[in-house]
């Protein structure tokens, strides 16, 4: 990839979004050319803190400025369906926080929409580049781990206090952080594992007065799903509101040879159990590497909680990882077409339609439901 070229980039929604200029701007592939959010104060406060001289309040005014070749979204939920859709529409490349959308005909239409266009999309997901996933998925590579026999992800978080659209969210529409793992470590170059069909049970009651904005009333919800083409089954547990633990996004492999499992509490180091070892000295924690070496050395500092990061998810989510700029830079490199972006939009939509599906399954007692293949 040639150190000259670079993509222009315009970075909407200006909270957790603002933790990734400092990447764009020193990443020797981009340009951080615009932010956009409705706000004026708030947007000419972002763009003096940052050094940004374009600016818009209007997402669709952007969109019509030829010199973004990118967007990267983080509004809120519910607009990262029409944004998407819109940006694709305009001829932008697409990188967009998660989930892809909450309906399953937007996810349709988005991937769709890329095939059409050509142009990249790829959803930002943390947990498949924080370093506890990239560590045991070179463990898995490298055939430590032996034959994978059954997959677990978590995801648990307070959200009492976030923005009104987060109130009573069915668990399992924001689901990304736990099903991602699951999928993407049994994933090689060019073919993705994908989901096929899910089994989920809702379980507890949150507080009525969380209900009504969207009718769930399940504190937890608890999935099991089947991969295709594969015998191994993954489970995922999702929880948002009245349930107390700390925040945690977690991912354990359990295999023939060594299994993998993340930390119960934030500042432990994981575990690996070795078979075959005398008793006591099967599990053994071990400290988990980081993996800058794999980016531009402008940028590989950001793989640590040393820049000034400020938003709750980063901070309470320990830093997600060290996950942004290998985030930034595999989306930068899809666009420049030097690799394909991981998640790309068909796997992206299949890692979105499993919680979906999830909730549908919840809903309906139980029963499997089979995911859509767009």
């Amino acid at each position: 990839m040639s150190a000259d070229r670079k993509v222009r980039v315009a970075i909407v929604g200006l909270g957790f979004g603002a933790e990734f200029i400092p990447i764009y701007k020193l990443h020797p592939n981009a340009e951080m050319y615009a932010v956009c959010r409705r706000n004026r104060a708030e947007l000419d406060a972002c763009g003096d803190k940052f050094g940004i001289a374009k600016r818009y309040t209007d997402f669709d005014e952007m969109l019509r400025d030829p010199n973004v070749d990118a967007v990267h979204i983080n509004s809120p939920i519910p607009d990262h369906g029409p944004q998407t859709i819109k940006a694709l529409k305009a001829g932008k490349h697409v990188a967009c926080t998660v989930p892809m959308a909450t309906d399953k005909e937007q996810i349709r239409e988005i991937v769709q929409l890329q095939r059409q266009t050509g142009k990249t999309y790829m959803m930002m997901e943390t947990v498949a580049y924080a370093r506890e996933y990239l560590f045991a998925k070179d463990l898995y590579d490298r055939g430590v781990l032996g034959r994978i026999q059954f997959l677990r992800g978590s995801h648990q978080q307070d959200m009492d206090g976030w923005p009104d659209y987060w109130p009573g969210l069915p668990p399992m529409w924001y689901a990304t952080h736990c099903v991602s793992p699951c999928l993407a470590i049994l994933s090689q170059p060019g073919k993705s594992a994908l989901a096929e069909s899910v089994v989920c049970h809702g379980s507890g009651r949150i507080r009525e007065s969380l209900i009504p904005k969207y009718n769930c009333p399940f504190a937890i919800e608890t999935a099991t799903f089947k991969i295709k083409d594969s015998d191994v089954v993954a489970e995922v547990t999702r929880s948002l509101f009245d349930t107390a633990r700390q925040y945690r996004e977690s991912f354990d492999v359990t295999a023939s040879n060594v299994s993998f499992e993340w930390q119960q509490v934030e500042g432990e180091d994981p575990v690996l159990h070795t078979r075959g070892l005398p008793e006591g000295q099967i599990p053994r924690r071990v400290k988990v590497p980081d993996y800058a070496g794999r980016l531009p050395e402008p940028i590989r500092k950001f793989t640590g909680a040393i820049h000034d990061a400020t938003h709750l998810s980063f901070v309470q989510g320990g830093g997600h990882g060290g996950s942004h700029p290998h985030l930034v830079h595999n989306f930068l490199t899809a666009v420049l077409g030097s690799q394909p972006a991981f998640p790309d939009a068909p796997t992206s939509a299949n890692w979105t339609l499993v919680g979906i599906c999830a909730h549908e399954s919840a809903v309906k007692g139980g029963e499997r439901v089979h995911i859509p293949a767009y």
